[in-house]
C-alpha cells in the first residue's frame, strides 16, 4: 500500500504549528508532552501530528500499518519539514501567494472545525428530511427529454446538414462524420437530460420540437451551431426518499450551516473595499 504525499500547504501549516516555543515563554498546555516521533532542526513533529497524517493519507490508525509503512509516513513528514524550513530561509513564507495559501488553508480548515462543532448536536430530524426532500422534488424539472445533436463551427455548414437530412441523409452517419462534440462516436445522442442541464438557447431548441422532429433552422450556443432532434421525452424519474436520504441530510446540514453563517453576519463589522 502507498502512503501518499500530505499537500505542501498542509505541511507548512504543521510546522508552522510545531515551532519551539520561544525562550522565556511558558507552554501553552498544562497536559503532559508526549515524545515527539521526530524533531528536524530543533522543530517538533508530535505524535498527534503524525498520527493525524496517517489517518489522512493512509486511511488507516498507526496500529493497523506495517513498520515500513509507518517508517516511510514519518520520512514524508520529516522530508516535507525539511523543506518547509529551507522555504522559509528563503522567505518563500512571505511570497504573495504562498502567504495567500497559507492563509486560506487556515481558514479553510477552522472553517471545516467550526461546521463540524456547530453541527455535532444538529442531527436533521426525520421531518426536517421530509420537507426538504419534498422541496427539491417541487423544484424538480418535470421532463426530461432524449435528444441528438451535430456541432459545427458556422451556421453555413449548420444549414448544410439540416438540408442533407431533409433528402434522407441518417443523422447518426452526419453526426459521425461532422459533429465537433464528443457525442459523434455514438452518433450525436445525448442520453436523457433536463432542460435545465443544457444551455438556455439550446434547450428552448429542444423543448419546441415534437417527437422525431429535427431543429428547421440553425441553433446558436457559445459552443458554435447545432442541428438537434428530439427522440423522445419522459416524466423526470422520482428517486425515492430512502435513495437520496444521506444527500438530502447533507443540504439541511448545509441550511443550517449557512443560517449560522448569516447570523454571525449580522453582527459583525465588516467593510468592502473592492
Amino acid at each position: 500500500m502507498k502512503i501518499k504525499v500530505i499537500p505542501l500547504a498542509a505541511l507548512l501549516l504543521m510546522a508552522a504549528c510545531s515551532k519551539p516555543t520561544p525562550p522565556g515563554q511558558p507552554a501553552a498546555s498544562a497536559a503532559p508532552a508526549t515524545k515527539p516521533v521526530a524533531t528536524v532542526n530543533g522543530t517538533a513533529i508530535s505524535r498527534e501530528q503524525f498520527d493525524f497524517y496517517l489517518k489522512n493519507t493512509a486511511g488507516k490508525a498507526p496500529t493497523d500499518l506495517t513498520a515500513e509503512q509507518r517508517a516511510a509516513a514519518l520520512d514524508n513528514l520529516i522530508g516535507g519539514e525539511l523543506v518547509a524550513q529551507e522555504a522559509e530561509k528563503e522567505g518563500l513564507d512571505k511570497n504573495s501567494d504562498t502567504a495567500s495559501w497559507l492563509t486560506l488553508s487556515r481558514m479553510q480548515i477552522l472553517q471545516q472545525a467550526g461546521a463540524e462543532n456547530y453541527l455535532k448536536d444538529k442531527k436533521p430530524t426525520d421531518a426536517e428530511v421530509l420537507a426538504e426532500y419534498n422541496m427539491q422534488l417541487n423544484s424538480m424539472p418535470k421532463s426530461q427529454y432524449h435528444a441528438r445533436h451535430i456541432l459545427v463551427a458556422t451556421q453555413d455548414a449548420a444549414q448544410k446538414i439540416i438540408d442533407q437530412l431533409k433528402k434522407g441523409a441518417k443523422f447518426e452517419e452526419l453526426a459521425k462524420r461532422d459533429s465537433l462534440d464528443s457525442s459523434k462516436q455514438q452518433g450525436g445522442d445525448l442520453g436523457w437530460f433536463s432542460a435545465t442541464n443544457m444551455v438556455k438557447p439550446f434547450a428552448d431548441a429542444v423543448m419546441a420540437l415534437k417527437k422525431g422532429e429535427i431543429t428547421p433552422a440553425p441553433v446558436q450556443t457559445q459552443y458554435g451551431w447545432h442541428v438537434i432532434q428530439l427522440l423522445d421525452t419522459r416524466e423526470t424519474p422520482i428517486p425515492p426518499l430512502d435513495q437520496v436520504k444521506d444527500r438530502v441530510t447533507q443540504i439541511v446540514q448545509q441550511k443550517k450551516f449557512k443560517a449560522y453563517q448569516d447570523d454571525l453576519l449580522k453582527t459583525a463589522k465588516v467593510e468592502k473595499n473592492l
